[in-house]
């Protein structure tokens, strides 16, 4: 695979490298069969043709070839392959031994473009597997491993071959005899997932066309179908009876009538145009039958013609024969040479032949009519009878069709009648069901209604009954209010007798910040619950402590009592911005200090 691998392309390399021998190059490419290239890919021989093999004389690439097939066709050893130095800019190329064998090579993997390089030298670079393999071909990619061996990967296939021309060469860089510098080239070819997948492609691609190919000449080569049949109406039907009339159009016509027949289209009311249809058909059977009669006249006057025309070739031949016979006797027969002699009984020879397969022929047709005659002969005193007995026959049929006529015209006028009572008597019961329906209809309105009616009263109950219920809970409310109200009365009495009482106490009672007892409980419970927050607690989070216990208390009421107490409780500010929130202390123990 060449996963990886540098793209190069022949467009980003300079490609006019200097070459001190080009004759070499274009040697080893025509012992391929190959129009040999420049190193600046322009033709060294303009008229090379590579069908030809002119300059060493061997075939050109074949499918047979290396790399293409299986075995490589044998080179005869008075014409050996030539492989010769090859330079480039950066290292040089020298051939193997010629009487070594050839290197060998693993199977070629379907549309292989990839070729395995090893023996490389271990001082050499891409730019110079570049320099060495790009004669041989647009290279796409090369992926080069540490170990002295590359994947090079070509843009088509047959490049593959030449790369492989250059397996067994010996690589040296530059001039150096370094073992690093040194090498010997192994080409062989590789299997690549992207070369299997190209040629997988391709093959589906080409299985795709021939399958498009092969419809299109089945559909070329597949008869048309028929035309379709229209169905039977009134119209088409005198239609097709005008066509049986017509001999021209009888054969399109009978084929409607089968189709329509086949189909199930008659029926009662049909019945008698159909019928007509199969008489007009019938009428047709005289005219065939006379045609069959002139077809077999003229029959018999070609076969007329031929008796007489191969009696003649007969005769004729019977004079060749007599003329060749006449010339075997001996007067004639010692005059002509030996050569002359076997032409002339050949040709007799022939010619009995031929006379004797035309005589058996023209036999067996006289007897063939000697046989026809004698049956004639037999058959002919009845024929005339039967020729009298036909006519009566023949005005029998017509008397019975005339008949049958008649017949199914009165069936059809009675297939009319009752056509017609069948259906006032649907109109009738067509008339009877839509009364039964709409009685149905308003029976089942009036059903709904009635439903409807009771949910209705069901529901007018329903709410008396709440109503009565609210009505109770309002004289409960109103009995309650009465008591609280009777209970405040007796408490403010109450509460002016201990005023009376406690003079004193009221009097400090109105100098100081708190007015009632209700604002001192909720002194001491908001006191409880801020001990218990020692860092403080926001004024919503204290009234929903104190809504608990009685709903009735609002946040402003709470906030004026503690901004009153202002050595028992303590407003701070915490956050800073959006997160701006106030929060309320205690501090009465730091209060009762400073008081």
């Amino acid at each position: 695979s060449t996963d990886g691998g540098r793209n190069l392309s022949l467009d980003s390399i300079p490609m006019g490298l200097p070459m001190s021998d080009p004759t070499a190059w274009a040697t080893a490419m025509n012992n391929l069969g190959m129009a040999p290239m420049g190193m600046t890919g322009q033709p060294l021989l303009p008229d090379f043709d590579p069908a030809l093999g002119m300059m060493t004389g061997i075939p050109p690439i074949n499918p047979m070839m290396p790399g293409l097939g299986i075995v490589p066709p044998p080179i005869p050893p008075d014409m050996p392959a030539v492989k010769e130095i090859i330079h480039c800019k950066s290292c040089t190329l020298f051939p193997p031994n010629p009487h070594l064998p050839p290197p060998a090579t693993r199977e070629r993997p379907p549309g292989c473009k990839t070729v395995f390089v090893g023996g490389l030298p271990e001082n050499g670079t891409e730019q110079i597997i570049m320099e060495v393999f790009e004669q041989c071909g647009e290279v796409i990619a090369i992926r080069k491993s540490k170990k002295n061996f590359c994947h090079i990967r070509f843009a088509e296939e047959f490049m593959v071959d030449k790369a492989l021309y250059l397996s067994g060469y010996r690589i040296r860089l530059g001039s150096s005899t370094d073992k690093k510098d040194l090498g010997r080239l192994h080409v062989d070819f590789a299997q690549a997932r992207d070369d299997l997948y190209e040629w997988e492609c391709k093959q589906r691609m080409l299985a795709r066309e021939e399958r498009h190919r092969r419809r299109l000449a089945e559909e070329r080569f597949r008869p048309p179908s028929p035309p379709p049949v229209v169905h039977y109406s009134d119209h088409e039907g005198s239609v097709v009876a005008e066509k049986l009339k017509d001999d021209t159009k009888f054969s399109e016509a009978i084929q409607t009538l089968l189709t329509w027949i086949e189909r199930g289209e008659v029926n009662r009311r049909t019945a008698n145009n159909f019928y007509s249809m199969i008489q007009s058909a019938n009428s047709h059977i005289r005219r065939l039958v006379n045609e069959k009669a002139a077809h077999e006249k003229e029959m018999e006057e070609a076969k007329e013609k031929f008796k007489l025309a191969l009696s003649g070739i007969l005769v004729q031949f019977e004079q060749i024969v007599a003329v060749y016979h006449s010339a075997s006797k001996q007067k004639a027969w010692d005059h002509f040479t030996k050569a002359q002699r076997k032409n002339i009984s050949v040709w007799c020879k022939q010619a009995e032949e031929i006379r004797n397969i035309h005589n058996d022929e023209l036999m067996g047709i006289r007897r063939e009519e000697e046989m026809e005659m004698s049956d004639e002969e037999i058959e002919d005193p009845p024929e005339m009878k039967e020729t009298e007995e036909s006519a009566l026959v023949s005005q029998v049929e017509a008397l019975k069709e005339e008949n049958d006529s008649l017949r199914w015209q009165l069936d059809a006028y009675r297939n009319e009648v009752e056509l017609l009572k069948q259906e006032q008597g649907k109109a009738s019961r067509d008339e009877d069901t839509t009364k039964e329906q709409q009685m149905k209809l308003l029976q089942q309105a009036l059903q709904g209604m009635q439903k409807h009616l009771l949910k209705v009263q069901e529901e007018y109950k329903k709410r008396e009954a709440e109503l009565e219920k609210v009505k109770e809970d309002k004289l409960k409310i109103e009995t309650l209010l009465e008591n609280l109200k009777e209970q405040e009365s007796s408490t403010s009495r109450v509460c002016a007798c201990s005023q009376e009482k406690e003079c004193p106490v009221e009097k400090t009672l109105s100098n100081s910040p708190v007015k009632s007892e209700r604002e001192v409980l909720l002194v001491g419970i908001i006191s409880t619950f801020l001990h218990v927050h020692p860092f403080g607690a926001s004024i919503e989070y204290i009234c929903s402590y104190l809504q608990r216990l009685d709903s009735k208390i609002c946040t402003a009421e709470v906030e004026v009592l503690m901004t009153r107490l202002q050595n028992t409780f303590r407003q701070e500010l915490s956050g800073v911005g959006a997160s701006l929130e106030k929060r309320w202390k205690f501090c009465g123990f730091d209060g009762l200090k400073m008081t």
